[in-house]
């Protein structure tokens, strides 16, 4: 198996990295090769390039050229990066402008974006490259008889002309990983909505209200737990349930927990929830992994 550049993203090394913890040890019991790369932000698909295009392409291109340099694919740990390098990639390759003006901006630190590196999701590699019956054959401690909701979150799979993946109304990867794990995935009508992060900073009582609606449908089906594959997810769903008081009904406190897949996968191959650090966790589900022995 080839061996790629890790881009875990700033908000996993920052803010969660015992996700990251639980990615490279995955991905060392799979055999998937991955050394550090010298990256910066991505930066977010979001803020930035509604702002000023140029400097979010320039610093995209910039994170794509070390790759480039070194030869390797990047594997990104977070949506966003996932998309917002995707998509620089994209616009370099269509937009003769654009790439002019950002190699300008390069050529001052002495480099150059070409175009040459692949740019991959890692739940993709898991489930590709990797492939489910390693998966399974990696499975010492399945988690029979958790039920998981999945949220993919909005920047796995769009926009879909330009992420060549999954089709973003039919996704499976994610429920094809948790369904290795032994755990049951449980649908629920709000699956695919946003889980309100991105407009948490301008609009709270929004991204409050979308939250709910996602936990409200998963408890209605009766799901223990959440599988997200997004570091803006899992922060939005698992610390931001503090914030749900004023929406919440008369006794009603929310504390459903969040697991990122990797997560889920490093303790179905026997870490046990201490090693992989779910006690840093807001809602640490002790209830639910309690139901399959952790």
């Amino acid at each position: 198996m080839i061996e790629y550049l890790l881009f875990p993203g700033c908000f996993i090394q920052n803010r969660i990295p015992f996700i990251e913890a639980s990615a490279k040890f995955v991905f060392e019991q799979l055999g998937i090769q991955q050394s550090a790369g010298k990256f910066g932000c991505c930066p977010n698909p979001v803020g930035l390039r509604f702002v000023d295009e140029k400097t979010w392409a320039a610093l995209g291109a910039r994170n794509i050229v070390e790759a480039e340099m070194e030869g390797k694919p990047i594997m990104s740990l977070c949506n966003g990066c996932y998309q917002s390098l995707s998509v620089v990639d994209h616009d370099l390759k269509h937009n003769s402008k654009l790439k002019d003006e950002v190699n300008g901006i390069l050529a001052e630190i002495g480099k150059e974006y070409r175009g040459t590196a692949r740019i991959e999701h890692f739940v993709r590699v898991l489930h590709d490259e990797a492939g489910l019956e390693l998966i399974k054959s990696k499975i010492t401690r399945p988690l029979t008889g958790l039920k998981v909701a999945l949220h993919p979150g909005c920047h796995y799979a769009r926009p879909s002309h330009i992420l060549h993946g999954e089709d973003p109304f039919n996704l499976t990867y994610l429920r094809d990983l948790v369904e290795a794990t032994g755990a049951t995935v449980v649908d629920y009508p709000q699956e695919n909505l946003c889980c309100g992060n991105g407009v948490r900073n301008s609009d709270p009582y929004t991204a409050n209200t979308m939250l709910k609606a996602k936990i409200d449908g998963a408890l209605s089906a009766g799901a223990d737990c959440f599988a997200v594959n997004c570091p803006a997810c899992f922060q939005q769903m698992d610390a931001e349930q503090r914030n749900l008081k004023e929406l919440a009904e008369e006794g009603q406190e929310y504390k459903f927990p969040t697991f990122y897949i990797t997560e889920l996968l490093a303790m179905a191959m026997g870490k046990s929830p201490k090693e992989i650090g779910v006690n840093f966790h807001r809602n640490k589900g002790k209830e639910a992994l309690g139901k399959v022995g952790l």
